[in-house]
């Protein structure tokens, strides 16, 4: 196994690399009314179930209120990829599918034998606690009386 970065943990396959570590600190007037916008429509997805029957007869439909909020659901999701901040929240998620490529996972047994320390761990640190727990509730009987 190499102990090149830029491998793969699993196949040795080299990983694609991306070396435009391009960030965006400042937004502009349009990404601010696409967060607006965008939050109309998750708030208005949260209140079309209770609302729009009243104002709308297709509405009394279950499936027809699904579509309405599966639409603005999608429509705001797709406002907010429009904007500098959504593009680099996509850029981190294929960024991070890449890193996840080379961590090297613990294998069964490791996590099986880590689990039963930790749980061992944990039971022995509660007795502990316990203990401390009942001394000092007798001490605090044996002064008060």
């Amino acid at each position: 196994m190499s102990n090149d970065k830029s491998r793969d943990a699993l196949s040795d396959a080299p990983i694609p690399q991306r070396n435009s570590a391009e960030v965006v600190k400042t937004s502009s007037p349009l990404d601010f009314v696409l967060w607006i916008i965008a939050l109309v429509l998750f708030v208005g997805a949260l209140m079309v179930n209770q609302f729009l029957p009243a104002y709308w007869p297709p509405a009394n439909n279950i499936w027809v209120r699904v579509g309405v909020i599966i639409a603005c659901i999608v429509a705001a999701l797709g406002l907010l990829y429009a904007t500098h901040q959504g593009k680099g929240f996509v850029r981190l998620l294929k960024d991070s599918r890449i890193e996840l490529r080379r961590v090297t996972w613990p294998t069964k047994h490791e996590t099986v034998t880590t689990s039963w320390q930790v749980l061992l761990v944990v039971i022995i640190t509660a007795i502990v606690l316990w203990c401390f727990d009942y001394i000092i509730g007798w001490f605090m009987k044996f002064i008060i009386g």
